[in-house]
């Protein structure tokens, strides 16, 4: 497949479906990865104590996070969740332009995590939008879970694709041709 030329907005809607489904499938693997190591937690580590699981590098240890990470924002829990509403729209927003299997996968990470979280403010107690994030793996600075560890990794992934200058719509940024070899649809030689 050729890639598109500069005038055309969107990806050919049979990449865009296949792409869509791409994210749809990587947020459900992120959200349900994400519920289920969190339902472990709560079953097995209610005990509260710090748990080794990496020698002491990386410890277990239950708590219900208000916040978000580092438990900043605790007292504004109302604020975490509107901020976690308006990154799901983001993301459905931006996925309109999607022509990027690595774009549709950093979206769907982003989107299965925040999604996670977002269900423990609602289905966690006090609930009503501001339920406490099940945390549960102790990094001695903090302690997080799976979403935060799929949060990270879409950052990782969606700097790196800035950084090579590849757009949400597949498009390469045209300011280094030479490191690319001169190839790709846009580029001028």
């Amino acid at each position: 497949m050729t890639a598109p030329s500069p005038d055309q907005s969107r990806p050919a809607p049979d990449r865009r479906k296949r792409l869509f489904a791409v994210l749809g499938v990587v947020a459900v693997l992120a959200y349900a990865s994400d519920q289920l190591t969190k339902a472990v937690a709560l079953d097995t580590l209610a005990d509260g104590e710090a748990h080794p699981f990496l020698g002491q590098l990386i410890r277990l240890r239950l708590i219900g996070n208000p916040g978000a990470a580092l438990s900043l924002g605790a007292g504004s829990t109302w604020i975490m969740t509107g901020i976690a509403i308006a990154v799901l729209v983001a993301i459905v927003v931006v996925a309109r332009r999607l022509g990027s299997r690595a774009w549709a996968i950093a979206l769907g990470l982003l989107l299965g995590a925040a999604l996670g979280n977002l269900t423990d403010r609602f289905v966690r107690p006090p609930g009503g939008g501001q339920g406490h994030v099940v945390d549960f793996i102790d990094y001695h600075w903090f302690i997080g879970n799976v979403a935060d560890i799929w949060i990270v990794s879409a950052a990782v992934l969606i700097v790196i694709l800035a950084m090579v200058g590849i757009g949400v719509d597949g498009r390469r940024d045209q300011r280094d041709h030479s490191s690319r070899g001169g190839t790709g649809g846009d580029e001028h030689a």
